[in-house]
């Protein structure tokens, strides 16, 4: 059964208490996140300030789908707490954070925008992350292995939508849950980890971005895409999704002494999963990493 989300009143609440109490940061040498469909009523922005506002690295990967154009051109809709992550993202960026966006689908204006840095934000087609113990990572969104969203736009725009409805009758599902005592359910995690051409689809984009990894030479693959955080080996490929900020809550850590793992901020106790700091203890020396090569 799936684990109980914290509620946006008490994420806040603890905010507050950490802020009162000064509470150390947390380390790690880069982050990666992706799908976080900022402008749309799904996205779990609150939470997803509460692990930006925990976690302090030297890296923040921003894999696709951070702002969801698709949704913003049918309706507007950005709250308070969408801003507030933007913002976030810019003052980790303003105070030494090395931050890398690789757009997906749902924000591909941004693509035009490649090379260029805004903010202290660089925007990159695609790039390779070094790992502590030397092997490379590509990292990409994952869209251009997506033969819906490549080849047939109307259908991923109609899926987007179904999508949408989707999370909105989940919305009132768990309200009704929540109110009867029981855990937070995804509805439409369900419906795609049950449904035989979903899960199939799941395999084969993996596989397809393992062996595009493997194609250039790298050693692994970070991606996104498809809302279904994963860590294994594909044929002797390290396959990497960070999963999203609408259903899942998870990002790819890659902490100080080079372990990769997926964290998942649904959890009360997610935040024990990465190394504390005391504030006062003078910062880990880092390896400088390089460039990101598009």
């Amino acid at each position: 059964m799936a684990p109980m989300r914290r509620d946006d009143h008490a994420v806040r609440a603890e905010h507050e208490s950490r802020d009162n109490a000064g509470e150390a940061t947390l380390r790690a040498r880069a982050v990666w996140i992706s799908d976080l469909h900022l402008g749309t009523p799904g996205c779990q922005a609150v939470a997803l300030l509460d692990f930006l506002r925990r976690v302090d690295c030297a890296t923040l990967y921003l894999v696709g789908d951070i702002i969801d154009g698709w949704q913003l051109k049918r309706q507007w809709y950005w709250p308070q707490a969408h801003n507030d992550v933007i913002q976030k993202i810019l003052r980790k960026a303003r105070k030494g954070t090395r931050v890398v966006f690789v757009p997906g689908n749902h924000d591909e204006f941004a693509r035009r925008y490649v090379e260029h840095n805004f903010g202290g934000v660089d925007v990159v087609d695609d790039c390779m992350h070094d790992l502590l113990d030397g092997r490379r990572l590509w990292v990409t969104h994952g869209d251009l292995f997506d033969g819906v969203v490549k080849h047939a736009r109307w259908l991923a725009y109609l899926g987007d939508t179904l999508y949408d409805w989707t999370l909105e009758i989940n919305r009132h599902f768990n309200s009704l849950r929540a109110r009867l005592g029981l855990p937070y359910w995804s509805l439409s995690r369900y419906l795609k980890l049950r449904v035989k051409r979903a899960v199939s689809f799941i395999s084969n984009f993996e596989t397809a971005v393992a062996r595009e990894a493997r194609r250039r030479g790298a050693d692994g693959v970070v991606c996104g895409h498809i809302h279904h955080a994963e860590l294994r080996d594909i044929d002797g490929v390290l396959y990497a999704n960070d999963g999203d900020w609408v259903e899942s809550l998870t990002a790819l850590v890659e902490h100080l002494d080079g372990r990769l793992e997926i964290v998942d901020w649904s959890l009360p106790d997610a935040a024990l999963l990465l190394a504390p700091v005391p504030a006062r203890q003078p910062e880990p020396t880092e390896t400088a990493l390089p460039a990101p090569v598009v």
